[in-house]
C-alpha cells in the first residue's frame, strides 16, 4: 500500500500448529543423545539448551506477529476508524495484548525452569524440569487459541483492503445506494466494480486511478448511506462515513433525478443535509446522475426548487449520465480543478509555505508609456511563410482517414508501396516458400549487377578470351593429349576394378604393395610408350636401391639354458621384478610385499555401479535415541 502494507503481516498460525513447528525446530536443531554417566554440567546444560531454544523460538515468533499488526495509535486516523468498524477495537487490542501476556508468561517460565535445573541432581531429574517447562509453555499458548484465530481473520481481511493513500488527491463518491455511484468510477477510471439494478451492491470501498494534468489521482467507491441516526447504521454504511471524515478529497455527491433507486429527491436531500457536516473544508459537487431518464428542466417545480437553492449556496450542480456519459469528463475536470485549488490554499495557509515565497522573486515589468509595441516580424519571413502556403487540397492523412472511418478504420500501408506495377501493391509476399526464407534469397540490386555481368562478358568476348586455340598446337602437342587422355581412362578403369574387389577382406597397407617392373613396362608399352633402355630410368634405380637394402636378419644365436626359473632368458637385461633379488627367497618375499602393498586399491577397485549392494536393513537414525512413554513417535 501507499504507506501501510498490510499484505506483508506474517500469517498467523493456529495454537496447535504453533506448538508442532516449534517443538519439531526444538527436537531438529538442538542435540538429541545424552547419558547418564556423563557429567552433572553436561547434563544440566544439555537440558537448560533445551528450554532456552523453545523459548527463544516462542518469544520470537510472537514478537513478529505483535511488531506486523499496525498499532491503532501510529496509523493514519482513516485506516484505525476503518479497523474500528470492520474488527472492533476493543477486541482486538485485547488480542494482542493477550499474545503480549502469553509472551511474558513464557519468559518467566523458561527463567523459572532454567533456574531450578541449576540444582537438577541427576539426568531424570533434568529431564523431568524439562518435560514440565516445555509443557507449561504448550499450556499457555492453547489457552490463546481463540486470539490467533481471530488475529488470522484480521490479517487475512486486510490483505484485502484496497490500497487507499490517506494524503494524496482523491475524488470520493457518496450518496444514496444505487444512484450510480459504481457506474461513474468504472468510466472515468480503470475499475471494474461490479454494478447491479439493486441497493448495496458495493458492499466494502473501492478505489480505481486516473491521470489529470498528468497527475495520478485515485477515485474512492463508498458503499451507500441510509438516511438514519449514526448509531443505527450497520458496518457497510459507516465505510463511507469513516472515508468521507478521514480523507481530504474532494466530495462528489451523487443524486439521482429519476428517483430510480427507490428513493425520492427530497429524501436524497436529507441525507445530504444530515452528512454535511463531514463535507466541510472540502470542495463538493452535487452530480445529477440519470439526465438520460430524466432532465432537472424536466421535474416539477419543487424539485427544481431543491437544486437552484444548492447553486445559489455556491454548491456547483452538474447534470451526468453514465450510460451516455454526458457531462461525465466534466465532473471529472470540475472536481480536479477545485480540489487541486483548495490543496494549494491549505498549503499556504501553512507554516512552510513562507521559508519558501522568502526565496522566490516574481517580478512584473511596468508600462513605461502609453505607446503600443507590437511584435515585430521581419519581411522576408512574412515573405517565406506566404510562399508556403499551397492552394492544392491537402492530401488526407492516416489520422484523418481514422477520424472520418471510425470503427471500420484499417491500417493499410502496402498503398504507399512503390512498385513498377500498380497492380501488385496488395499481394501477398509469402515469407517462407519450401523450406526457405524468401528474404535470403532476394538482393535489390540484382538487375544492377546482372547488367554489368553482360558488360563485363561482351568485353572479354570481344577481346577473344573464350577463341579456342586448337588450330595453334602443333602434332607433338595433340599426341601429348591424346597419350594424357588414354592414360586417365586406364587410371580410371584399375579405380573401377580395384572397387569391384571384396572390400570386406584383409587389406594390405600401402607400403607392401608392389608393381613389378616387367608389369609396369608391358603395360606402358600397350598403352604407346617406348619402355626401352630404361635401365637408367628413376623407377629401375628405386626398385635396385630397395633390393640391396633388404637384408636378411641375424638369427640369435641360441644362448645357455637357464640355470634357475627366477632367471631370464634374456642374459643382457633381467625383468624389472627380478632384477636386483639374490636367490629365489629374497624373489618372494618381495612378491608378497608387492601384494600386500596393493591390496587396499583391489579392494576399492573391485566395487562398481553395476555390483550388487546390500542395503543396510537398520538404519541407526531411526532406530536409535529416544522413544518414552511407549510412542512410536520419531519426532
Amino acid at each position: 500500500m501507499a504507506l501501510y502494507n498490510f499484505k506483508k503481516i506474517m500469517v498467523v498460525p493456529t495454537a496447535k500448529e504453533f506448538i508442532d513447528i516449534t517443538l519439531s525446530k526444538t527436537q531438529r536443531k538442538t542435540p538429541t543423545v545424552v547419558h547418564k554417566h556423563y557429567a552433572i554440567h553436561r547434563i544440566r546444560h544439555f537440558y537448560m539448551r533445551k528450554v532456552k531454544f523453545t523459548q527463544q523460538n516462542y518469544h520470537d515468533r510472537l514478537t513478529q506477529i505483535l511488531t506486523d499488526f499496525p498499532k491503532l495509535d501510529d496509523i493514519h486516523p482513516f485506516y484505525a476508524d476503518l479497523m474500528n468498524v470492520l474488527y472492533d477495537k476493543d477486541h482486538y487490542k485485547l488480542a494482542l495484548g493477550q499474545i503480549n501476556i502469553a509472551k511474558n508468561l513464557i519468559d518467566n517460565v523458561a527463567k523459572d525452569y532454567v533456574r531450578l535445573m541449576k540444582y537438577g541432581d541427576s539426568l531424570y531429574r533434568c529431564k523431568q524440569l524439562k518435560r514440565a517447562a516445555l509443557g507449561r509453555m504448550c499450556t499457555i499458548l492453547k489457552r490463546q487459541k481463540s486470539s490467533l484465530e481471530y488475529l488470522e481473520q484480521v490479517r487475512q481481511h486486510l490483505s484485502r483492503l484496497p490500497s487507499i493513500d490517506p494524503n494524496t488527491r482523491t475524488l470520493l463518491l457518496c450518496g444514496y445506494p444505487n444512484v450510480g455511484k459504481s457506474s461513474f468510477i468504472n468510466k472515468v477510471t480503470r475499475a471494474d466494480v461490479d454494478v447491479q439494478p439493486y441497493a448495496f451492491t458495493t458492499k466494502s470501498l473501492f478505489v480505481g486511478h486516473m491521470d489529470y494534468r498528468y497527475l495520478r489521482w485515485q477515485v474512492v467507491d463508498t458503499p451507500g448511506i441510509l438516511d438514519h441516526p449514526l448509531e443505527d447504521r450497520n458496518t457497510i454504511e459507516m465505510q463511507a462515513i469513516t472515508a468521507l471524515a478521514h480523507l481530504r478529497a474532494a466530495v462528489l455527491y451523487i443524486m439521482d433525478v429519476s428517483e430510480q433507486c427507490g428513493h425520492t429527491l427530497p429524501e436524497q436531500l436529507e441525507l445530504f443535509n444530515s452528512i454535511r457536516p463531514l463535507f466541510a473544508n472540502k470542495p463538493l459537487i452535487v452530480v445529477a446522475n440519470k439526465c438520460d431518464v430524466k432532465k432537472i428542466n424536466e421535474l416539477p417545480e419543487e424539485n427544481q426548487k431543491i437544486f437552484a437553492d444548492l447553486s445559489t449556496e455556491g454548491i456547483p450542480v452538474i447534470e451526468t449520465s453514465t450510460l451516455t456519459e454526458e457531462g461525465v469528463m466534466q465532473v471529472k475536470t470540475e472536481a480536479c480543478d477545485r480540489l487541486l485549488a483548495n490543496r494549494v490554499e491549505t498549503k499556504m495557509k501553512g507554516k512552510k509555505v513562507h521559508d519558501v515565497l522568502n526565496r522566490l522573486h516574481l517580478a512584473m515589468p511596468a508600462k513605461r508609456d502609453e505607446k503600443e509595441r507590437p511584435p515585430f516580424i521581419p519581411e522576408g519571413a512574412l515573405m517565406r511563410k506566404k510562399a508556403m502556403e499551397v492552394d492544392a487540397p491537402k492530401r488526407k492523412l492516416e489520422k484523418d482517414l481514422e477520424m472520418e472511418l471510425g470503427d471500420d478504420y484499417i491500417l493499410d500501408l502496402q498503398k504507399y508501396w512503390d512498385l513498377m506495377n500498380e497492380e501488385e501493391k496488395h499481394d501477398i509476399v509469402p515469407e517462407v516458400w519450401e523450406g526457405h526464407n524468401i528474404a535470403d534469397y532476394i538482393d535489390p540490386e540484382i538487375m544492377k549487377k546482372l547488367e554489368d555481368l553482360e558488360k563485363e562478358e561482351e568485353l572479354k568476348e570481344r577481346a577473344g578470351e573464350y577463341d579456342s586455340d586448337d588450330d595453334s598446337e602443333d602434332e607433338e602437342m595433340q599426341e601429348i593429349r591424346v597419350l594424357a587422355k588414354q592414360i586417365r581412362e586406364k587410371k580410371q578403369l584399375l579405380v573401377m576394378g580395384s572397387r569391384e574387389k571384396d572390400i570386406h577382406g584383409p587389406r594390405m597397407p600401402r607400403t607392401a604393395t608392389k608393381v613389378e617392373r616387367k608389369k609396369l613396362e608391358k603395360e606402358m608399352g600397350e598403352l604407346g610408350l617406348d619402355m626401352n633402355d630404361k635401365d637408367e630410368s628413376h623407377y629401375a634405380q628405386q626398385a635396385q636401391r630397395r633390393s640391396r637394402s633388404v637384408t636378411k636378419k641375424r638369427k640369435r644365436e641360441a644362448s645357455a639354458p637357464p640355470l634357475s626359473k627366477t632367471r631370464s632368458q634374456s642374459a643382457s637385461r633381467p625383468p624389472r621384478d627380478q632384477s636386483g633379488l639374490r636367490d629365489p627367497k629374497m624373489a618372494r618375499k618381495a612378491k608378497k610385499m608387492m601384494k600386500n602393498s596393493q591390496r587396499d586399491m583391489n579392494r576399492q577397485g573391485k566395487k562398481g555401479e553395476a555390483d550388487r549392494h546390500v542395503f543396510d536393513l537398520k538404519p541407526k537414525h531411526l532406530l536409535a535415541g529416544k522413544r518414552k512413554s511407549g510412542t512410536n513417535d520419531y519426532r
